[in-house]
């Protein structure tokens, strides 16, 4: 049993595809609880969350907004508002691993249920209870009924309707309760009043309300029983069904509104208070033990204009007071959230989801405690990068600062990487697509005055040789005044196998080259090798010293080293150099429909698919595989998703080197001369 758990808070996360309407709907609980006292507009760009200029730029939700004063049915709230946009899922991730349940908004439009699939599995795979809530019904793009049957193909959990919808002339005006069995109608800002069932949708009504009671048969006997005698069920029985089902994810209740009218948005709350699982509920379900010592672990980090870090953190157990420190670190301050609101707190009890400053050390999925370690809790896994843009200061003198910033910037979105690329030497931004890399690139000018030039990266070629040469001579002879300069050396040069990579030997004897000038000759060799006759570093050569001659008082390690560079400039432009491209393994994951769309995709971008089948435990998905130069992958994932309505991803890994074709190596040499010009 977990102690001291609060029973009346719950903690809803509100998830959905880009432009459903998540912060609208957040607007009118707020406005129907009484948070806020005016209710904001997106359009108008006013409303709690969404506040960021890059938010208000794209007009989208761009960062997780937290709000946490709303209270409704004796039941306190916290709701987080999640990005909606495919390319800022980890965000939303890891905000679901702490919430109760989550409200998966939808526009009433078939065509854009598939985007909500990859969010549908994220929620099965780790059994977040959720429901589906249908907006803009005001202006649906297909019936009801082929809402329903959109939803039921991407849901590997049973969806089934609470609520059907009242229309007049293709109006909505109303709904009727499936549980009750009670119509009513819909008023522009206030409840909706009870009116009789509309005798024209008696049929609709009973055929929608059996389908719901015979799913929750199938998880409770007494009910079958009831059901298979004829026997209505009460309502509290029905409720309570609901509730046990929705809290173990076993089934997706439908229900359906307007937000930005606040339809709906009362019944909506009703069922929140009676039918998602209470914070003790959901630890239980986690299996974290009771206990007192404090279990919190961090959903979100900002950093803040005014207070610096701040770490959006769900509390699991425990109580924490202002002035606690966690894994080691002091609090700077305990804070409730409502948008970028902050109000302090002395305390906050097992259950809440509340902000706490200036953890230095805590990072986004940690798991926090205030006494000992604690094993880690199940945090988002990390979503893997697929797109890449090199950056670089507008000002030189930046160049110092750039490194701090992105430390910070990816502490608040933990799905973008760096790296200062050891071949091309560009700092590198990784992300999940254009859009991604661009807000990253906003923040970095907005909150550290960063401004940066961007481009796609250079793609890392290598090259190597096709055919070997030997007796190639380098000497190096330099007469200054006093000693000399005095190197000789002769070299093999032969290709190796591809992924041979570089061996050096020698085959002297009788002193002609003394060995302790040997390690020079092969440093030389080295040296010249980061940048063959092409202009790329050199692979899968083996170079063998076999010949050379010395001066007892003119040769130097340097000497050699020359000797050796000689050597090589010459001999490997006589070896047939090639340009070699870098080969990724992809594993391309699309919804069914679109497969055929992948196999026509990849030989497109000079690919070759290595085959594909059904994708484990994604209802109506399939992995493509394939072999595809990392040329074409540096834009791949905005095509696939064009083709694929925004839900295809991939995954890859550097497989191999192959030559490029020679058309192609006559382009890239080009470009490269007319670059370094």
């Amino acid at each position: 049993m977990i102690q001291n758990v609060a029973s009346n808070r719950r903690n809803v996360a509100l998830v959905g595809a880009y432009s459903s309407g998540k912060t609208t709907l957040l607007e009118s609980i707020l406005s129907v609880t009484g948070a806020i006292t005016r209710k904001g507009s997106v359009d108008e760009g006013n409303t709690l969350g969404d506040s960021s200029p890059e938010a208000r730029t794209h007009a989208m939700t761009v960062d997780l907004n937290a709000a946490s004063t709303a209270e409704y049915g004796g039941i306190y709230f916290t709701f987080l508002d999640c990005p909606g946009s495919v390319e800022l899922q980890q965000e939303t991730n890891h905000a679901l691993m702490g919430v109760d349940a989550a409200i998966v908004v939808c526009e009433a439009d078939p065509n854009k249920v598939l985007t909500l699939s990859p969010l549908l599995q994220f929620l099965d795979q780790w059994e977040i209870p959720h429901l589906i809530w249908l907006n803009k019904l005001d202006r649906a793009n297909g019936t009801f009924a082929e809402v329903l049957a959109a939803l039921r193909q991407v849901s590997s959990r049973p969806v089934i309707a609470q609520q059907y919808p009242i229309r007049q002339n293709h109006d909505l005006v109303g709904f009727i309760d499936l549980v009750t069995e009670q119509a009513f109608h819909y008023h522009p800002g206030a409840p909706a009043d009870p009116v009789a069932l509309p005798p024209s949708l008696q049929a609709e009504e009973q055929a929608a309300r059996t389908e719901m009671l015979e799913t929750l048969a199938d998880y409770d006997d007494h009910l079958l029983e009831e059901l298979l005698e004829d026997i209505a069920p009460p309502e509290d029985e029905i409720v309570r069904d609901l509730r046990m089902e929705l809290g173990a994810d076993l089934i997706v209740p439908v229900f359906l509104g307007v937000a930005l009218a606040d339809y709906g948005v009362r019944p909506l709350l009703d069922a929140l208070v009676k039918e998602t699982p209470d914070p003790h509920t959901t630890a239980e379900k986690r299996d974290i033990v009771a206990t007192d010592v404090t279990l919190a672990q961090v959903l979100k980090t900002y950093y803040t204009p005014q207070g610096g870090k701040l770490s959006l953190v769900r509390l699991w157990s425990g109580t924490l007071r202002d002035g606690d420190s966690l894994n080691g670190d002091r609090m700077g301050g305990l804070y409730d959230l409502m948008g970028t609101q902050q109000t302090s707190l002395s305390q906050a009890e097992a259950g809440r989801i509340v902000a706490i400053a200036r953890l230095e050390s805590a990072q986004t999925g940690d798991t926090l405690t205030a006494g000992g370690i604690a094993p880690p809790l199940p945090k988002a896994p990390a979503i893997d990068p697929v797109y890449a843009l090199a950056i670089t200061p507008e000002k030189r003198s930046d160049e110092v600062k750039l490194s701090a910033a992105l430390t910070k910037l990816l502490e608040e979105d933990p799905s973008l990487r760096w790296e200062q690329h050891g071949d091309t030497h560009e700092v590198i931004l990784w992300g999940q697509g254009e859009v991604h890399l661009t807000l990253a690139i906003d923040r970095l000018r907005r909150k550290y005055n960063l401004p940066m030039v961007t481009h796609l990266p250079q793609v890392p070629y290598k090259e190597t040789i096709r055919q070997a040469k030997e007796d190639v001579h380098g000497r190096y002879k330099h007469q200054s005044g006093g000693h000399g300069q005095f190197g000789d050396v002769y070299l093999s040069i032969r290709p190796l196998p591809r992924g041979g990579g570089f061996i050096f030997s020698d085959t002297i004897v009788g002193g002609v080259v003394p060995k302790q000038y040997i390690p020079s000759v092969e440093t030389g060799v080295r040296e010249y090798l980061d940048q063959g006759p092409l202009g790329y570093p050199v692979v899968d050569v083996a170079v063998t010293l076999t010949n050379g001659s010395y001066h007892s008082v003119d040769s130097s390690d340097n000497a050699f080293k020359q000797a050796a560079r000689i050597a090589m400039q010459e001999g490997m432009v006589a070896c047939g150099p090639t340009l070699l491209e870098p080969i990724t393994l992809v594993e391309i994951s699309v919804p069914s429909l679109y497969t055929s769309n992948v196999l026509k995709l990849l030989p497109g971008r000079r690919g070759q698919i290595l085959g594909y089948q059904g994708k484990n435990d994604w209802l109506g998905w399939d992995v493509v595989t394939g072999y595809l130069p990392q040329a074409e992958m540096q834009t791949m994932i905005l095509e696939l998703r064009s083709l694929t309505m925004g839900v295809g991803f991939f995954k890859w890994t550097y497989d191999h080197l192959e030559p490029v074709p020679d058309k192609l190596t006559e382009q890239i040499l080009a470009q490269a001369q007319g670059d370094r010009h």
